[in-house]
């Protein structure tokens, strides 16, 4: 594959508003089977049961939302075209985490998060600043979300109703993909984020979480 230079500011701006559209409007397609294909929708969840499958799936949906706007802001601006394909790639693996959520909210009867648009915002600055500080920044940056994600969904899956094996599997195989992608970030010469970075970090989940829950 060849590389490319970074995008000019037009292009920039052009990718950005393709990306949000993509992500907001166009239904997310997953070209790998689905984790929980063959296993139960929920019908046989009590009401209670599927109120917390939704709410902890409508958070899962939210962070791949953010995913796709951080690797986004991250792409555009990283300075080396092999760092910028690699972000790409694994967008498009964070694509299918998000047609995976999506699909699973929808058979429990829930809604997704109505400020998605503002999370997909709030992401994006933050991936577009991860960038600008150099490209080791940016990849210390993608190597602590991972990290932090693959924490969350492990402390999910806990949570989860124990007859829930549909979301089950759907989580497990993303925080497999996840510490997959972390991984690749630290090959790539990730640097570590000092400590404030990263409990900044951890605040800044922890809220969106706490809203994502019931919003």
């Amino acid at each position: 594959m060849s590389a490319r230079p970074q995008l000019g500011l037009v292009d920039q701006w052009i990718s950005m508003f393709d990306g949000a559209l993509r992500t907001l409007a166009v239904p997310a397609r997953s070209r790998r089977l689905h984790p929980d294909e063959g296993l139960s929708g929920g019908t046989a969840l009590s009401d209670e049961a599927r109120r917390r499958s939704i709410e902890l799936m409508r958070i899962n949906h939210v962070g791949e939302v953010c995913a796709q706007a951080l690797y986004q802001g991250q792409a555009i601006t990283a300075r080396d075209p092999g760092v910028r394909i690699a972000l790409e790639r694994a967008a498009h693996e964070e694509t299918e985490h998000l047609a995976w959520t999506s699909r699973r909210i929808d058979e429990l009867g829930g809604r997704k998060s109505l400020l998605n648009p503002l999370w997909y915002g709030g992401a994006l600055l933050w991936g577009v600043l991860a960038g600008r500080a150099g490209d080791r920044w940016s990849l210390g940056f993608l190597a602590e979300t991972e990290r932090q994600v693959e924490a969350h969904l492990s402390d999910h899956l806990e949570r989860l109703p124990p007859d829930d094996h549909a979301s089950a599997a759907i989580l497990r195989q993303m925080r497999e993909d996840e510490a997959q992608h972390a991984r690749l970030a630290d090959s790539l010469g990730a640097a570590p984020l000092p400590l404030p970075v990263r409990l900044a970090m951890r605040v800044a989940a922890d809220s969106m979480k706490a809203i994502a829950r019931y919003v």
